[in-house]
């Protein structure tokens, strides 16, 4: 029996050394905080992974996720400032950015968290899709709208612990029952922008071709002008150079000679004809020798 005790209880005690201290260690990951708890009061916080001390059997641990968190929100429906019904899809991202202020705020529970984000971000896109249109609405759903109730939210979520990091409408659109008609005005709308924009075009087109035919006439009649001008200094020229060539008797007699042989071969051109001449022409003096 001795000697029985004498092997138990060096186990037992080795037994209770191993628990003790497996109960000194805390794992923490790092996706997480550990939250060491003392008596339920909170007396320390680990936001880093990696091995931790905790005293065995007193103090206890738990974990909340580190990790950012995304909240869809149910599909609700809103009304715009100028009574238009509306309906919102959206969602939240979010992190414990305090975890103390989480627990002591929201008794370190995400489905409290959640119900505080589900009521202020409502609230908060309600507020702002009544102060604006249903045409700035749908226009500013990519990035305005978002902004905008971000602002409205402001640091309502510091007190909980909590930062949001986007609050972002999935889909925002017109009840079924709206759908058809809403879409025929604007559609009317837009196709008498694209009229308005059709009739700028074609006037301006026409005030560019007036321009241009204009421009073309002024070009040709100067063109035409100035050959005309050409013409009549050429002319000028040919009979100054005429002059100059016949200014004797004997040069003055060939040009005339020349200028009834032209006369001639054009009146003989084509066919069967007889050319009739005085005796005093150059051509009959050539002809006989006279």
């Amino acid at each position: 029996m001795k000697k029985a005790l004498k092997i138990v209880i060096p186990l037992v005690a080795l037994l209770l050394i191993v628990c003790i201290m497996g109960g000194c260690f805390v794992v923490t990951h790092q996706n997480e905080y550990t939250i060491v708890r003392q008596f339920a009061a909170v007396v320390k916080i680990i936001d880093h992974p990696g091995l931790s001390l905790k005293v065995p059997f007193i103090q206890t641990t738990s974990t909340l996720p580190k990790t950012e968190m995304l909240y869809d929100l149910a599909v609700s429906d809103v009304i715009t400032s100028d009574k238009k019904s509306m309906v919102a899809d959206s969602f939240v991202l979010w992190r414990i950015s305090d975890p103390l202020k989480f627990i002591q705020s929201l008794s370190g529970n995400i489905g409290n968290a959640e119900y505080r984000i589900d009521t202020v971000v409502y609230n908060s896109l309600k507020t702002v899709i009544s102060s604006m249109k249903q045409e700035d609405v749908i226009s500013g759903r990519d990035g305005l709208l978002a902004q905008k109730i971000m602002a409205n939210v402001g640091n309502t979520f510091e007190k909980y612990g909590i930062t949001v990091l986007a609050i972002e409408t999935k889909r925002i659109d017109l009840p079924d029952e709206n759908k058809s008609a809403v879409y025929e005005r604007m559609i009317s709308e837009r196709g008498n922008i694209a009229a308005s924009f059709v009739a700028e075009g074609e006037a301006e087109a026409k005030r560019i071709r007036n321009e241009a035919d204009k421009s073309v006439e002024i070009t040709i009649s100067k063109a035409n002008s100035d050959a005309e001008k050409l013409k009549a200094e050429g002319e000028a020229e040919y009979m100054r150079i005429l002059s100059e060539a016949y200014n004797t008797p004997t040069e003055a007699d060939f040009y005339e000679f020349m200028r009834a042989l032209d006369m001639a071969t054009a009146s003989m051109g084509g066919g069967n004809k007889t050319l009739v001449v005085s005796s005093e022409s150059p051509l009959a003096k050539l002809f006989t020798g006279k």
